[in-house]
């Protein structure tokens, strides 16, 4: 990233910082009654994102052992079980009992600090002990740490008049919101430097939600009496940071579970369908054949002297040969089309609503395709031909018919060679 891109990130940050703390100090104009039922369902909407937001990153790890991942993932599991705890004080707002809800704003201090110490943890983690073999000792150690350091600012301002603030005209009313701010600026600006390595939606998401969490909390450093509009601004700014990350969870997920989908149904060596996607096609086929009465094909490809390439030229050599025989299918050949690794140096190609002719001409395609590749060594292949007429017949038969063809034109050409060789064989006669 050159120097002008850093100033425009940094100019776009800063700008929406000072945007937050404008609409904050406008909003301190603004005479509002406390409800404490509208902030107690908006703990209870943060808490559900943070349960489902640990879930989906719990399903990550297990798939990714991104430990970052399961470090927040506890994180959050903990930060949603304070926001539901918290949310009771919000909903017992009865005049028989203030204290409660005066005790409303620190809870909602407490799992601010819970979530933000948690994700410094989890990027120290995953900078000092990347590659840890207890990780489990770690996470659980790291967990105590914070809930252990939270209570013992919790209980250090535990004095501290929550309904009103005690300066009520100075520019940030409520200063001590503004650390929790320090600790999520803190995480936001080394998980700037995480993305410059590991660039994914989960990741970015994380970054914006780390962004959105430092402006709640500058909106609610903003705050000069009880559930006043800062406040609102602030949670609201919260529950959008929850929901960013759980919808760049849900997406990076969703890529992955996409992936491990890609990976079941393909070869890895070539990116072509497996064995196993290949009968699937085969069946579906089949039975659109017998619906509709339309044939298909398929073509066996057999490389040829694949033996002798490894031996003259190494096994790389030959894994490349299969390769190019790969690209080959994978690019001349019809978007309907399926191509497959059959196993080992054997290729099917599976073409939907074509006759023998059309094979025919695909295969003659495939030929001179094959013949005018200059990359050493030349290569070619054994094609066997079988067609599917919706007569009934087993997957398992259509298969072996097009073998039986491409072993047939293995003989044709073994015997054309034996015959262009056998005259310089010869001894000449006395």
């Amino acid at each position: 990233m050159n120097g002008r891109s850093r100033t425009a990130i940094f100019l776009a940050h800063a700008g929406g910082f000072l945007f937050v703390i404008v609409a904050a100090l406008w909003l301190r104009r603004i005479v509002l009654e406390p409800d404490a039922l509208l902030q107690g369902y908006l703990q209870v909407v943060c808490g559900l994102l943070a349960f489902v937001f640990a879930a989906v990153t719990l399903v990550r790890f297990q798939g990714t052992q991104d430990r970052i991942s399961l470090i927040l993932g506890a994180g959050f599991l903990l930060s949603g079980a304070v926001l539901m705890a918290t949310s009771v004080l919000f909903f017992q707002f009865l005049p028989d009992a203030p204290l409660r809800l005066l005790w409303a704003p620190i809870a909602w201090w407490i799992g601010r600090m819970v979530l933000a110490l948690l994700l410094v943890v989890a990027l120290l983690v995953e900078h000092f002990l990347p590659r840890s073999r207890h990780p489990r000792r770690e996470i659980a150690g790291a967990l105590l740490s914070v809930v252990g350091l939270t209570y013992v600012l919790a209980i250090a301002l535990r004095r501290l008049p929550p309904e009103v603030s005690p300066h009520p005209g100075a520019f940030f009313p409520s200063p001590q919101q503004l650390l929790p701010g320090a600790i999520f600026f803190i995480s936001f600006i080394w998980y700037r430097r995480r993305l410059s390595t590991v660039d994914t939606a989960f990741d970015r998401t994380i970054y914006a939600a780390a962004w959105l969490n430092v402006a709640a909390q500058f909106a609610a450093a903003q705050s000069q009496r009880l559930l006043d509009a800062p406040f609102v601004f602030a949670q609201a700014l919260l529950v959008l940071g929850f929901t960013v990350a759980l919808g760049g969870a849900l997406l990076d997920n969703a890529h992955l579970f996409e992936q491990v989908r890609h990976l079941a149904v393909s070869d890895p060596l070539t990116g072509l369908v497996n064995y196993r996607r290949l009968l699937d096609v085969l069946e579906n086929e089949t039975e659109r054949t017998d619906r509709t009465g339309r044939p298909f094909s398929v073509l066996l490809l057999d490389l040829d002297d694949l033996k002798k390439i490894n031996d003259s030229y190494g096994h790389l050599v030959g894994s490349r040969a299969i390769c190019r025989l790969a690209d080959i299918l994978r690019i001349h050949c019809r978007a309907i089309d399926t191509a497959a690794r059959y196993g080992g140096d054997e290729f099917a190609l599976v073409l939907p609503e074509s006759e023998a002719d059309e094979a025919h001409r695909v295969a003659n395609r495939i030929r001179d395709v094959m013949a005018n590749d200059q990359e050493p060594p030349r290569l070619s292949a054994s094609i066997g031909i079988s067609v599917y007429r919706g007569d009934g017949e087993r997957i398992e038969k259509l298969l072996s018919e097009a073998d039986n063809d491409l072993y047939a034109e293995k003989a044709k050409r073994q015997r054309r060679v034996t015959a262009a060789l056998s005259p310089r064989r010869r001894t000449p006669k006395t």
